[in-house]
């Protein structure tokens, strides 16, 4: 049986000996600069020790900030945290590869990180503009370069010891398989919106196969509503196990052999998606055999992330 602990501080074993990933981590996407500190403190004080970035999110400096101070204050060493941050659209030429790295683990005030992804497979137009666009209104993509180019690039980082493993995110299947034939290191990760809406199953089955931890974000569809957190499957099980709606999707996500990103942006909320445990397998089954298919994010069509929070 597993248990409270397994959830709460289990660690998926990356390939190629790149470290262990914790199942339960903190996703940073938050758009003020305030409530990414005190988030992240939070979750930092919770027991959360995996934190996902990205360049894209425009607030590595905050979390790295607080990351540094929380590990002084709590006695936490660098290597007990796990610190993901991701390589943006408009940094796919190989040339602007390592130079976006840099600049990430600079503003995170770290060494290296434990896990860089390219944010998506989309490359756009390159330069410091993030979101490029045309006079109509367009994003400018870059056909100058493959997502091979930009993959070699970041084989690179792991080869000169920068980051402990390399990995994607927002790929579907059909882009991914024939990357990870090609690849010299094949990718230990691949970071999806999934939940029971969208459970992403040939895609896990793939990842399972071939030794690549699946990342789940959005695991509770984001709080949109109409959404899993209101599924009446799941709401019958958080009434019948006492627990919440979100232990009971959370629970799911880990329980299936994904590992998962939320952003509760108060400690009450922290402490409430730490605290998951092991589903009775009939209840398991029933999350299973929901019919619901829906994706909230776009973002796998155009390379324009639907969540990034637009500052006024």
């Amino acid at each position: 049986m597993t248990t409270l602990s397994d959830f709460r501080l289990g660690r998926l074993q990356l390939a190629h000996d790149s470290g262990a990933m914790p199942a339960v981590g903190f996703g940073t996407l938050i758009a003020d600069a305030s409530t990414t500190k005190s988030a992240t403190r939070d979750a930092l004080k919770v027991g959360y020790r995996h934190f996902d970035c990205a360049e894209r999110y425009r607030n590595e400096r905050e979390v790295g900030e607080t990351l540094q101070a929380g590990l002084s204050t709590e006695g936490i060493a660098r290597d007990e945290i796990f610190v993901t941050t991701k390589l943006w659209n408009s940094n796919h030429r190989p040339e602007r590869v390592g130079p976006a790295f840099e600049a990430s683990c600079e503003r995170l005030r770290l060494d290296y990180v434990d896990l860089y992804l390219m944010h998506t497979p989309f490359a756009f137009r390159p330069g410091d503009e993030q979101d490029p666009r045309d006079e109509h209104g367009n994003i400018v993509y870059d056909d100058g370069v493959t997502l091979l180019d930009t993959w070699t690039a970041m084989e690179d980082l792991v080869e000169h010891g920068r980051c402990r493993a390399i990995g994607l995110s927002d790929i579907g299947l059909d882009e991914l398989r024939p990357l990870y034939e090609a690849a010299r290191i094949k990718p230990a990760v691949v970071q999806v919106e999934a939940h029971p809406y969208l459970p992403e199953t040939e895609l896990l089955d793939f990842c399972k196969a071939h030794d690549i931890v699946l990342l789940a974000f959005a695991p509770l569809g984001h709080g949109i509503k109409p959404g899993p957190l209101d599924d009446p499957v799941v709401t019958a099980l958080a009434k019948r196990l006492q627990r919440t709606p979100a232990q009971v999707l959370l629970a799911w996500a880990v329980q299936r052999g994904t590992a998962l990103l939320t952003t509760p942006k108060s400690a009450q909320r922290a402490q409430e998606n730490f605290d998951i445990s092991a589903l009775p397998d009939d209840a398991f089954d029933a999350i299973n055999a929901i019919q619901t298919r829906l994706r909230f994010n776009e973002v796998v069509k155009t390379g324009s992330p639907g969540f990034i929070p637009r500052s006024a």
